[in-house]
Parts: C-alpha cells; structure tokens; sequence
C-alpha cells in the first residue's frame, strides 16, 4: 500500500513514535526478564526444601532398617539407588544449564557455574540458547534438548522401576516427556520445542532448575513408596503380660543379676502357619532356609523353645517367626540367641601328673562352669601356658630354675575380666632315663640279641606316663681280655662297628660294661646316666 509525501515536522513525529514504542518495549523485556530470575530464585529456594524432606524420609527409613533388618534390607538396597539415580540425573542436568549459560555468556564452565542471573549480560538472548537446544531443525531432533529428554525418560523409568507395578501407578513422578504437547495455537508439537524454542536464557534457566526440582521430587515419591512397601501392617492382640529377659542365666558370687523386663502383646485366638521357623548352630536364618529349618508350633499364641543340653560351649540358633497379615502378605521377624553348656566347678590340674616337669609341654585341664574355651584366660607366674596345636589342650612350658609355679585363671563375661581362682604346683626335673639294651640293663643276654638290638636305649620308668623320650648322645663299651682292658666309644646310640665285631668274638661269661652314657633331656639338657653291665650268656 502506498503512502503520501511526508512532511518532515510528520517524518519527524513518526521517528519519535518509534522511538517511543521501542523504549517501551525494552521495560517490558526487563519486567519479564526480572520476572523469570523471581521464578528462578523460587525454584532454587525450593530445591532446597527438597534436600531435607529427603533427608527426613531417608531418615524414617533407617529406623525401620535398623529394627528389622533383613525384611527392610532388599527396600533400604532400593532406596540407596533411588538416590543415586537422583544425584546422578541432578548432576546431569546442571551441567547441561551451566554449559548451556557457558555457551550463551561465552564463559569458562567454571565461571558459569558461579554467575548468578543477575549478573548475566545476554540472559535477553534466545539466539544462541534456540541454536544449541533445538538445533537446525525446528522439531528440536538435533539440538541437545534431545538428549536431554531421552535422559529424563530414562530416569523415569529406572527410578519408578524399583517399587511394585501396584505402587507405581500411583506415583506422582513428574518428568512426562510423551505427553500431548501443543503451542498457543492448538497446534501440537514436540517436548524439545514446547520447553525450549525461542525462548531467551533467563527462561531456559528455571526451566531447568524446574527438572531438577522435579527430580528431587520423583526420588522422595518412591523413597516414601518404598519405605510404605517395607513397613508391615498393624495386627490385633488380645492377652499383654509383662516378661522378664534375664542379661544371663548363669552369674558368679559378687556379680550383678541383670534383667530386662518387657510388655508382650500375643493373639490368643490366631496361630500363624507356620509359626516360627529354627535352626541350631547359626547367627542367623533367612527365609530361603525353610526348608532345612525345623517348624515350632504356638499355642494360644506363646512360643516356647526347648533343647537338649547335649553338647559342652557355646550354642548358637536363629529363627524368624511367619505371620500372615491381613491383606494374605507375609511378614517375618527376625530373631537370634545364644546359651552356654558346662559342667560344674573351676577345674586347674595337670593331665598326666600331679607336678609340673621342667622343659617339657605338661598337658593341662582347665574348665569353669558356664563359661566356653575361648573365653578362658589362663595365666602361669613362670614359664608359658598355651594351647596345643595338635589338640587344642592347654599345656604349660616350665623353664630350670623354678620351684613351684601358680596357675590362674580369669574369664570374659559380660561386664569384663573376672578372676576365677588359682592352683599352685610343684615343679620337678624328669625322673633319670634307664639305660637298656635289648630291653635288658643286667643279667644274661645272648650276643645275637646284643647285635640284633645294636643300640643302647634310655626308657623312662614303667609309673612314669609322660609322654617323652631321652636321647643317647655317647656311651663307652669296656671289655676285658685276659689281663688287658679295652675301652670303645660311640658319638650316638649306636654300637660302632668295632664294638659289633668285638661282641662277636665274645665267649660265654664274658662281662660287657656300659658306662660314660650321656643322654639329652628337655631343654637341652644333658645328663650322665648309671652305668650298667651285662653277661654274655
């Protein structure tokens, strides 16, 4: 359409008009624009809301975690993930809004994620954020808003995953990135457009600060979900009586009686099937042990268990009881305990023998009612006392020098370190070996049987029972000839062959002299042992 020669005082008046429109224009752009950094500030101020509201559930969650842990177990597991899966898409999506303002304010990443909206000079620009989102076609396919849905969904999907199909249809999750999206026009169109096209920086920032609050709120639904899920629902009693736990059954002389006394609440009128589940010998039963567990019944709603004492130390069982809940879920309790099985009196005395022997390992008993092995502490004022490997006894190691040695023992309980008693021995050498040779220290004894035995022996005194043997290290072989005396050494027990081919041109009554024996006893000891003779028969 054609217009008419202006004036210039009309030219002039439509320049200013312009100006004029244009000026206000530009307030409008900076109402809004403050206005987006007023909803911006909103949505931080309630992700901040968010952290302890979880913090709260997760706490709630812990309390049921901690007093039933195997049931809770499996939704606590959940709930970690859910959490993680928050941070992570939290973490996700900050990136992307500080890479994008990076890209916008052409700053360092470090920087953008410091700059504030106030302080941002092109949060007026949608150029730029239009470019990197939706990308170069209109549908957004190609810009980074695509990827950032296809993340979204897949968080969504993970998250709402981990609580029961029955549970999930009633979340209120948020994040929904196939909905019905349409423009002002009616006219539908994509989640990468609908959020993000022609839109100038200060909107895109609390677009995305919405998200992550949206995030938040996704993983307190199905924390809260999941803690509705692991909580049981409430049953009915009928009977409260009051029960006394006693701390121990078994207490000693000075010692306090510890008991607690607890309010229990039972249905008389409803057995659960099963009852109670058991085994013996572990710290704990899960429910995939059934089948190996053996079933105790109720009756009128009391549980009792009984064992036979059959077996000294500690006992161990474990168990949960079944009950069936109103809505046909079961629900398992968890428990576990232990006894103790002794025989009576403090016992502190050697194995074999009534003394200690020097140098040897001198086998010990040692017991005190009511109290396992492993909490037995045995002490001795000299030497060493500890346990055998071979047979798990106690033995104690003697050292020379000592006279007597006192015996002590203490044990773990419940309230620490208790002395038990103490047992003073004597302490002995070993008896002196007898030499031999073919089992004979004197008499007659054929030369063949001399040979055959070739060896001198020391062996310990039939009375004595303990288990140790002394070793020949020299001995002298003294034999007559005529007027002539002949005197032959052996390094061992051995006969040397000089000593062998001298036996064998022996004659009947002729004397053979063992003397000079030294044997090796405990400790290294050594000791000369009688000297002893013998006639060649």
């Amino acid at each position: 359409m054609a217009h008419a020669k202006e004036t210039p005082r009309q030219k002039l008046i439509g320049m200013m008009y312009l100006v004029l429109t244009a000026m206000l224009a530009l307030n409008v752009s900076k109402e809004v624009l403050n206005g987006y950094t007023a909803v911006n500030d909103t949505v931080v101020s309630s992700n901040g809301d968010f952290t302890e509201k979880q913090k709260t559930a997760f706490d709630s969650f812990l309390k049921e975690f901690t007093m039933n842990k195997i049931e809770v177990e499996p939704f606590w597991n959940k709930a970690k993930v859910a959490s993680k899966l928050s941070s992570d898409m939290s973490k996700y999506i900050k990136d992307f809004r500080d890479e994008l303002i990076s890209i916008t304010e052409k700053v360092p990443m470090d920087s953008a994620r410091n700059l504030s909206m106030e302080d941002m000079r092109k949060k007026d620009n949608y150029t730029i954020p239009t470019a990197f989102l939706i990308g170069p076609l209109e549908n957004g396919s190609k810009g980074k808003a695509r990827e950032l849905k296809q993340k979204i969904a897949e968080f969504r999907k993970k998250i709402s995953g981990l609580v029961q199909p029955s549970t999930r249809k009633n979340l209120s999750l948020g994040l929904g990135t196939d909905d019905d999206f349409k423009d002002a026009f009616g006219k539908k169109e994509t989640w990468e457009r609908h959020y993000f096209y022609d839109l100038p920086l200060a909107a895109d920032i609390p677009i995305l600060n919405k998200f992550i609050t949206e995030v938040n709120s996704a993983e307190l639904e199905v924390v809260n979900a999941l803690l509705r899920e692991s909580i049981a629902e409430d049953f009915k009693y009928d009977r409260i009586e009051a029960k006394v736990l006693p701390k121990s059954n078994y207490i000693f002389s000075g010692e306090d009686y510890e008991a607690e006394v607890i309010v229990a609440a039972y249905d008389t009128s409803h057995s659960p099937k099963p009852s109670v589940y058991l085994m013996r010998g572990v710290d704990s039963l899960s429910s995939d042990q059934r089948a190996n567990a053996m079933q105790v019944k109720t009756e009128k709603g009391r549980l009792n268990i009984k064992f036979p004492a059959n077996e000294l130390g500690l006992q161990k069982y474990a168990g949960f009881v079944s009950v069936p809940t109103s809505s046909g879920r079961e629900k398992m309790y968890h428990f576990n305990s232990e006894f103790f099985v002794a025989i009576p009196s403090m016992t502190i005395s050697p194995t074999y023998m009534n003394v200690l022997y020097v140098g040897v390992d001198n086998p010990m008993s040692i017991s005190v009612t009511g109290i396992p092995k492993e909490n037995l502490i045995p002490s001795i004022s000299i030497g060493e006392i500890k346990q055998s490997r071979a047979t798990g006894e106690w033995v104690a190691v003697i050292p020379n020098g000592a006279k007597e040695a006192i015996v002590s023992v203490s044990v773990k309980t419940s309230n620490g370190i208790k002395q038990m008693g103490s047992f003073k021995f004597r302490i002995k050498k070993l008896p002196d070996p007898t030499p031999t040779i073919a089992n004979k220290k004197g008499g007659f004894i054929t030369k063949e049987s001399i040979l055959g035995a070739g060896q001198i022996i020391a062996s310990m005194p039939p009375e004595f029972e303990f288990n140790f043997n002394f070793k020949i290290l020299s001995f002298k072989l003294i034999m007559e000839r005529g007027f002539e005396t002949y005197t032959y050494e052996s390094n061992n027990e051995n006969l040397t062959d000089e000593m062998i081919q001298q036996i064998q041109r022996t004659n009947r009554g002729q004397i053979l002299t063992f003397e000079n024996i030294i044997a090796l006893g405990p400790s290294n000891e050594k000791r000369e042992l009688p000297s002893f003779y013998i006639t060649v028969k």
